[in-house]
């Protein structure tokens, strides 16, 4: 019960965003089904946008898998970041079960929690999120259907919203990130409008754009491991 109830804000904010990702997956072609079981079976915006890309634009299975590989790494480093906090009912199963519903709302709950967290706690706190973003999918890809092309296209930026809302915060602190977001966006631009890169395909510019960006961090922002102790305090 506690899991459910901790889980009821994130849910909420899901139905809204995945509704926007219901909207853009039928207007690229994808059935009212298909929209909902990519929902159910990924549960990761970022990888399900950049995905709908790649199959709209005819992408091959390795663009896929690499997209995906990249986009969603951060959540195997956030499920042994959590591991740490998990007690003894946390088999290997479970483990396995439980890695599936971890998102970066999801995560951050879990790791403010106190003490230890049971498998109960976790499966409740990812159930209200999951039936959220998969209703709010389903909603969205119906709306999409019978709705005007002119209002698709006002409720399709509701999930890029979303994404605004992560960067724009951290890139007005630190400069770091508003260098690393404004030098991505940028790259991006010159595969769509300069005609040479034109021929690489979307799934592609996203790695490109990902790898290449990390890579800038990385070497000119570095975070210094007095900085990553003082973020584990605060």
């Amino acid at each position: 019960m506690d899991g459910l109830r901790d889980g009821i804000p994130i849910g909420l904010g899901y139905l809204s965003v995945s509704f926007g990702f219901g909207i853009m997956a039928v207007s690229e072609g994808l059935s009212v089904f298909a929209a909902v079981l990519i929902s159910m079976t990924n549960l990761t915006s970022a990888g399900q946008v950049a995905g709908i890309g790649i199959i709209a634009a005819g992408g091959t299975l390795i663009e896929m898998m690499l997209a995906q590989l990249i986009i969603n790494m951060r959540y195997s480093l956030m499920s042994i970041s959590l591991s740490q906090k998990l007690d003894s009912s946390f088999t290997t199963p479970h483990r396995f079960l439980a890695s599936f519903g971890i998102t970066d709302e999801i995560f951050a709950v879990a790791s403010g929690k106190n003490g230890e967290i049971s498998n109960r706690y976790m499966y409740g706190l990812i159930t209200v999120p999951f039936i959220g973003w998969t209703t709010g999918t389903l909603l969205g890809a119906a709306a999409g259907e019978i709705l005007p092309a002119s209002v698709k296209a006002a409720l399709g930026i509701a999930i890029y919203g979303m994404f605004l809302a992560i960067f724009i915060p951290p890139a007005r602190k630190a400069v770091g990130v508003l260098v690393v977001v404004a030098f991505s966006a940028g790259l991006s631009c010159c595969f769509e409008y300069i005609p040479v890169f034109s021929g690489v395909s979307g799934g592609f510019v996203i790695i490109i754009c990902a790898l290449a960006a990390s890579a800038l961090g990385a070497f000119f922002f570095p975070v210094k491991d007095g900085e990553e102790a003082e973020s584990s305090d605060g």
